[in-house]
């Protein structure tokens, strides 16, 4: 089943400001939080994320029904993709080098801006490309 595209974007703009809080406080604390919220997205699909059920329960109903929709499958990659940039950043912050924190979470921080403001989906496009190269290798 398709879903709301407005969904993985909100999603994208709340990590946006989660991510970026990282990298101000350099609290490991909160880049564990937003780990945890990639984990649950990958795990289950965007909708089972944290901000997924907030735009779910609370946004969406204020917003209207939507008009596009789009496969679950790239959002739920992008999560993925999420998840090992910010273990690598936790991994980076708690046990070092701190340089490693900053640039594992700058780049999940650079991916989710430029869904929440642009509608690209970095991750998203990533799953795209790798389908059209493996449909091509058979």
């Amino acid at each position: 089943m398709d879903i709301d595209v407005r969904g993985p974007r909100f999603g994208a703009a709340v990590t946006t400001v989660v991510l970026a809080l990282v990298l101000i406080t350099g609290s490991a604390w909160l880049l564990a939080w937003q780990t945890l919220a990639f984990a649950l997205g990958a795990a289950g699909g965007v909708g089972r994320s944290p901000y997924g059920w907030v735009f779910r329960t609370a946004v969406r109903p204020r917003i209207g029904a939507p008009a596009e929709f789009e496969a679950p499958q790239p959002p739920r990659f992008a999560q993925a993709v999420g998840l090992v940039f910010a273990v690598t950043g936790l991994i980076g912050y708690t046990l070092g080098p701190e340089w490693l924190g900053l640039a594992a979470t700058g780049a999940a921080l650079a991916a989710a801006f430029l869904n929440a403001v642009f509608g690209y989906c970095l991750g998203c496009e990533v799953y795209l490309l790798a389908r059209r190269v493996a449909v091509r290798v058979q």
